[in-house]
């Protein structure tokens, strides 16, 4: 199966594999170019190497460039499928808002812990070495006094003290002190030595050198140095007796017997050195997982810099650690003691690493970082040194600061279950409000968002359903008036029908009749009657009110007209009898033999009726004559119509009011009747209030102004004479809504 360019483009963007952003168009673009280099390298290389070799820098360039922007793409992409739920965003915020910063001071917290117990691990070994050194500083001190004081006498310069501490104490069995007189060594034990297990410190002469200053102050010299490829405790007071100066040296071989007993309690610890002899490794070896060095000793860990203006940098060496700066190489030179076995799951190793000011005996230039000192040990281990001067209270001081985690551990739980249940709550109640908003694009209008809670979020979800409750009325109300639309549309059909469509007007008379609703369906009436071939009955009226219940009256006054004035015409001229038949509500009437039909009668009998048939407030104006032909007079009554016109070849004018009050009001009434002549080319004019009482900003249309339009177009044809009627009441209603139904009925004599 074949397919062309665009089905392929559609299927692949149904997909979602064709790129349709510019961005993910120039990474294919890269993509493709780079793939494209790639054969083009790899077929070169058959043929020219070096070729294909060039290309290979532009071939990891663009897929380098391509991987970039889809890295983009597919962030944008995840974050777009990630955090389109509402629930996703807000967790998303909550975790940058709640939780990394809590994970953050967490790992904070570890990282300090990690490097305030580090740090306290190397203070442990160096504050040891102080001690020891002060210890030795006091000693020698001493032992300076007693020389200083016998040189005065011109004793014997020996000193008893020493003999005693070295047969008290077996540590001043591998100490060394030694005394000079100017550069003359003093045999201290009564013996003169035959060679001095150090040399004179030469530094002490030069001027320039800041221990030399320093001593010659009265600060006493207590560091570790680096004399003939050993590190030694050495501590030196200089005294001026008479004309020289007496120069007392302890030193102590910084080994690994005296660290060993310096940090027996602490773990394992690494002394690490430059230019001195390696020892071989002790038996506690590395942890797992931690580099070594040819000798055996671990030489990854971790270092704190002793705090000066230049700061040292260390680096892993080949074997050892690098001193950047000094450039040289720390090489371990023995380990002693073991790790203990830790405590429980949390009691995690921890190694570190302390630098160590060193000072060349022979030039009394100091190193920063001459030494150093790696330490691994235990969080436990560390907090028995800690707390050891507490006693049996650093367990109640474990106890508060565990009690003290925990209760920070369950605050955070709580603000996060407190805050997951009101993400819940945000977003169950935006997920009701979308799930009823395609409720409502279906068309469902009577679905309800469930409302649980009383604040700003229910009251989203009652407004919701306060609208969704007034569509789906307003929906009832255009239905049920979209019905009543069309039972009005049939309504004026039906209404059509009963305005006289063709009209046969008499030889001697031209009849025509105009109607237009206000609304769908008019309340006036007007009819044309052919009772005979030479007699013709008019009939016009206005029901009082407009629409439905006017248009019912209408239909019934048309029905009653014709059916008393048509079917079963009686032939007397006034009736015998009129009355009511008791109980029955309704009219009998007895009509002599050989009369004719009466307009007046006819209106007493439809008076009698609406009254009985309609309520109070129902009424009608109704005008009805009857026109004869071969006398050409007009005989009629006006129940209370507005006075139809008679106008004159001549412009003359006659109104036509004899009759009596409206239909349907007041029972048992008489209507008077009069019979008229209409002369050759006379037009009866009969009109409904529509036509007169219609306003604008210059009053009324009035009926003056009908009459001088019938005048001027008294010889136009009936139809346009209604017409300029008409078309001058709209012009004097403008754009505004017509007020009242127009009904025009026109005849003119011939």
């Amino acid at each position: 199966m074949q397919w062309s360019y665009p089905e392929l483009q559609r299927r692949l963007s149904e997909a979602g594999l064709w790129p349709e952003s510019r961005m993910a168009r120039i990474a294919s673009y890269f993509l493709g170019l780079g793939g494209v280099l790639w054969l083009l390298q790899r077929l070169l290389g058959l043929f020219a190497p070096s070729w294909g070799e060039h290309l290979g820098g532009w071939v990891s360039f663009l897929i380098f460039i391509a991987a970039l922007l889809f890295s983009v793409l597919a962030f944008r992409w995840l974050k777009k499928k990630l955090l389109w739920r509402l629930r996703n965003r807000l967790i998303v915020t909550y975790v940058f808002i709640g939780v990394i910063p809590v994970v953050l001071l967490l790992t904070l917290g570890f990282v300090t812990l990690y490097l305030f117990a580090g740090q306290f691990s190397g203070f442990v070994v160096t504050s040891e070495i102080g001690s020891q050194l002060r210890s030795l500083e006091a000693v020698n001190a001493a032992i300076s006094n007693e020389l200083a004081a016998r040189l005065e006498r011109g004793d014997n310069p020996t000193t008893e003290s020493l003999a005693g501490l070295k047969k008290r104490d077996r540590a001043w069995g591998r100490r060394q002190v030694i005394a000079w007189y100017g550069t003359k060594v003093l045999p201290l034990s009564g013996e003169t030595p035959a060679t001095a297990a150090f040399a004179f410190p030469d530094f002490l002469n030069k001027d320039d050198n800041l221990y030399a200053k320093s001593i010659r102050e009265g600060l006493p010299f207590h560091e570790i140095v680096r004399d003939r490829g050993e590190l030694h405790l050495r501590v030196v007071s200089v005294f001026p007796v008479r004309s020289e100066r007496l120069t007392v040296v302890t030193s102590e071989l910084l080994d690994k017997n005296l660290v060993e007993k310096l940090a027996s309690t602490l773990g394992e610890v690494t002394l690490y050195a430059a230019g001195i002899a390696i020892d071989e490794p002790s038996n506690s070896g590395p942890g797992k997982g931690t580099d070594q060095s040819s000798t055996g000793i671990q030489t990854s860990l971790s270092v704190t810099p002793e705090k000066n203006k230049g700061g040292i940098v260390f680096r892993p060496g080949k074997q050892g650690v690098t001193v950047e700066g000094d450039q040289q190489e720390l090489r371990p030179t023995f380990t002693v003691g073991t790790l203990p076995p830790p405590s429980g799951n949390f009691d995690r190793e921890i190694q570190f690493g302390t630098p160590l000011r060193v000072v060349d005996w022979k030039t009394g230039e100091s190193e920063r970082a001459g030494a150093l000192v790696r330490v691994r040990t235990l969080p436990s281990v560390l907090y028995g040194h800690l707390f050891a001067s507490l006693g049996d209270f650093a367990a109640g001081v474990g106890y508060i600061l565990l009690g003290v985690g925990i209760f920070f551990l369950i605050i955070e739980f709580i603000a996060l279950f407190t805050g997951t249940r009101m993400t819940r709550t945000v977003t169950r109640a935006v997920a009701q409000l979308y799930d009823a908003t395609k409720h409502v694009d279906r068309g469902d209008f009577s679905h309800r968002i469930p409302v649980k809670s009383r604040d700003q979020l229910s009251e989203l979800a009652l407004s919701f359903n306060s609208m969704t409750e007034s569509i789906e009325k307003l929906i009832q109300e255009q239905k049920e008036k979209q019905r009543l639309e069309n039972e009005l549309a049939i309504a004026q059909e039906v209404q059509d029908q009963l305005f006289p469509r063709q009209v046969s007007g008499l030889e001697s008379l031209d009849v025509h009749g105009f109607c237009r609703p206000a609304r769908t369906v008019s309340g006036d009436y007007y009819d044309f009657l052919t009772a005979s071939s030479d007699k013709l009955i008019l009939a016009v009226g206005d029901i009082s009110g407009k629409g439905i219940s006017a248009a019912l009256l209408m239909a019934t006054i048309h029905s009653a007209v014709r059916a008393y004035s048509v079917e079963n015409l009686p032939q007397m001229r006034e009736p015998a009898v009129v009355g009511a038949v008791a109980g029955s509500g309704r009219m009998m009437v007895t009509w002599p033999e050989g009369a004719e039909v009466s307009p007046s009668a006819l209106l007493s009998l439809l008076n009698h009726q609406l009254f009985e048939s309609t309520p109070p407030e129902k009424y009608a104006t109704l005008f009805l004559g009857i026109y004869d032909g071969r006398s050409h007079r007009l005989t009629y009554s006006n129940g209370g119509h507005l006075p139809p016109l008679l106008i004159g070849e001549d412009g003359s004018l006659r109104r036509l009011e004899c009759g009596g009050t409206v239909v349907g009001l007041f029972d048992n009434m008489s209507y008077e009747e009069e019979s008229v002549e209409m002369k050759p080319g006379e037009i009866f004019v009969a009109y409904s209030d529509g036509v007169t009482e219609p306003e604008n900003d210059f009053g009324e249309f009035g009926e003056q102004r009908l009459i001088d339009l019938v005048r001027e177009g008294r010889h136009m044809p009936l139809a346009q004479i209604s017409q300029a009627v008409t078309t001058a009441v709209d012009t004097w209603i403008g754009d505004k809504e017509q007020p009242d139904d127009v009904t025009l009925v026109l005849a003119r004599a011939r």
